[in-house]
């Protein structure tokens, strides 16, 4: 299947460059800041480099007068006579410069900053849109702290590399280039001493990329699967409090959070050998350029060299070796954002390219104006190769009620997930109004079809926004008719700010019963032509149970509508009841009829009304069979 974990392995084991396609798919409609912050971080550095160098030539020339007073670029004709003439040049040449850079630097930061959190908007809601368009077999694999450490993580780590890290890059580069071009054409002999570290430096940055790349991925796995542990027992407090399981859980995410911590000193311990050392090389080049200037100054050329050096040439390139110092020594920050963002990008882009098996097919067309007839066609139906469905075969005609009942894990809510396309039939078809599913556009099937399932899920926000959540337009009169349909309307108004009462995170302020009532409420504004219900009474009390009862024959009127129970009496009254037995149909027709046949259906019902002595052995020996089986 598309979306399992091993494809996700695969995908990102695929990916090569993933921060260059990562820059050029959502990089491009902002790659003009990315220009303006290039061409600024360019000047920002040649401007750095022209007081060092007014500076050599002013000792030289102003100071010392060793040499007549020559400036790189400028004609000799425009350059002033007299030393205080040629002094004051220099000093607002340096001052022009350093105020150009600040001014540079402003734009730099400016430019980088806002191209880089534009991208990350980018890729954050480009992968959340992705997110929504997969199947549900994805969901079904992947854990919900995993898929938040893509979304929000993994995205920042990327924010922090193109923020800094990026303009750093550049800015380095720049500065090595324009200062081997300096010194080169100052003393190309004394710049071979100097410029002797940056190969040693660039063998060195490749030997750590190579190193710290694996660990940064495992650093990021270990990420997704400590915020799966900390989410899986935030949502389930509860249960851990009940069960006197804290220290239990307490132990699970010491583990995890020690992988996290392990995998990650790790890497960090690369990071204590690679910026020691590039600030050795360093350290180095500036200890031998002072060395062998000073020699040369002293005692006339060393080591063979020729020429004169001046005073001002070696104070030149003394100070841009110092400047390279904290640059380079930044290396290792630089190499390990971008090894950190690289393996952020290589999880983002294997998300992406997760296909979905679900999508319009490319002639599918919209729904017309639908009547609500339901055919399921001989559909079978595997999961990872597993028979979930066999032959399911059945018709329900507009404004029909059709109740599906049987053993937990007989399948019947897949029945149903297949109807709006939450899976794809393996064999047969399912049609409404005659045409089949897979042939019609996702958004006008699932707009016919009404789903209120038995996890109901509220939002954070509003009784009224989550009954309008999917029919955003509807005003308030809409919204409390259709809680009064859906048996809502009384309970709401005693809520302390009625309507606009606030539900909680997933509804927690409001009970079983009133969530799923608020959810009926929304099917009820949707007014779609075929509702299905799965399991709206399994888990309220037996008043809940009757105000939900009367909600639902007022829904039902004149909707076809699919009514999956575990309490037979939800759809004692349905035209047919279909019963589901190992993924097939082995037993339809309405209720009274169901009884008198004395098979299965009729075996539940004794079940319910308490009659367990009069349950034959054999169904007694099924059901351990399929507990067996379920578990």
């Amino acid at each position: 299947m598309a979306g399992d974990v091993a494809d996700m392995e695969e995908l990102r084991e695929r990916i090569d460059h993933p921060m260059y396609r990562l820059f050029t798919e959502y990089g491009e409609g902002q790659r003009r800041w990315f220009a303006l912050g290039l061409v600024t971080s360019i000047a920002a550095r040649a401007l750095a480099l022209v007081p060092p160098v007014v500076l050599g030539i002013a000792i030289d020339s102003v100071f010392r007068n060793d040499v007549p007073f020559d400036l790189p670029l400028v004609p000799a004709a425009r350059l002033p006579d007299g030393p205080m003439a040629e002094f004051w040049l220099s000093a607002g040449i340096m001052g022009v410069a350093m105020a150009g850079g600040a001014v540079c630097n402003f734009a730099r930061q400016s430019s980088l900053n806002l191209f880089s959190h534009r991208v990350k908007h980018e890729v954050r809601t480009a992968t959340y849109r992705k997110m929504q368009h997969l199947d549900m077999d994805f969901f079904d694999e992947k854990q919900t702290g995993e898929l938040m450490s893509v979304l929000s993580n993994d995205a920042n780590r990327l924010e922090l590399f193109l923020d800094d890290m990026m303009s750093s890059a550049i800015q380095l580069g720049v500065l090595l280039l324009g200062i081997g071009g300096v010194l080169l054409w100052l003393n190309p002999q004394l710049a071979v001493i100097t410029l002797a570290a940056i190969p040693v430096a660039a063998v060195f940055t490749y030997w750590f990329m190579q190193a710290v790349e694996e660990r940064y991925a495992n650093v990021r796995s270990s990420v997704g699967d400590l915020n799966t542990r900390l989410e899986n027992n935030l949502a389930g407090m509860q249960v851990i409090k009940t069960a006197n399981a804290e220290d239990h859980e307490d132990d699970r995410i010491t583990d995890a959070s020690y992988e996290y911590f392990r995998r990650d000193w790790l890497s960090l311990r690369l990071n204590f050998v690679y910026r020691p050392g590039m600030q050795l090389l360093t350290s180095v080049a500036f200890v031998a350029t002072f060395t062998v200037g000073g020699l040369w100054l002293l005692n006339g050329p060393p080591l063979g060299f020729s020429g004169t050096l001046r005073v001002g040439s070696l104070v030149t390139f003394l100070l841009l070796v110092q400047r390279m110092v904290e640059p380079l020594t930044q290396m290792s920050e630089i190499v390990d954002r971008y090894e950190d963002a690289k393996a952020s990008a290589t999880r983002i882009l294997a998300l992406m390219d997760v296909e979905p098996d679900i999508t319009d097919a490319p002639d599918a067309e919209d729904l017309d104006p639908v009547r609500g007839r339901v055919e399921y066609d001989d559909v079978d139906f595997a999961y990872e190769d597993e028979p979930v469905l066999r032959g399911v075969d059945f018709t329900a005609e507009p404004g029909e009620t059709v109740g599906l009942v049987g053993p937990t894990g007989a399948g019947k809510t897949t029945v149903l997930k297949l109807l709006v396309r939450l899976y794809d039939v393996t064999d047969g078809a399912v049609r409404l109004d005659g045409r089949d599913v897979r042939d019609v556009t996702l958004s006008s099937l699932r707009d016919a079809v009404g789903y209120v399932s038995q996890d109901t899920f509220l939002f954070d926000g509003t009784v009224a926004e989550n009954i309008a959540y999917g029919t955003f337009d509807a005003d308030r009169e809409e919204i409390v008719e259709a809680a009064r349909v859906a048996e809502a309307h009384e309970f709401i108004q005693n809520l302390p700010e009625g309507y606009d009462t606030e539900v909680g995170e997933r509804g927690v302020k409001l009970s079983g019963g009133q969530r799923q009532r608020v959810a009926i409420a929304r099917t009820v504004l949707a007014d779609p032509a075929v509702v299905v219900f799965d399991e709206a009474t399994s888990a309220v009390d037996t008043e809940t149970e009757l105000l939900i009862q009367r909600s639902l024959d007022r829904v039902t009127e004149d909707r076809t509508t699919f009514v999956i129970a575990h309490r037979l009496s939800t759809v004692r009254d349905a035209d047919t009841i279909l019963v589901v037995e190992d993924g097939e149909i082995v037993e339809r027709g309405p209720h009274e009829q169901l009884l008198a046949e004395d098979g299965l259906y009729a075996n539940l019902w004794r079940v319910q009304a308490g009659e367990i002595d009069e349950l034959p052995d054999e169904f007694v020996a099924d059901a351990r069979r399929r507990a067996a089986d379920d578990a």
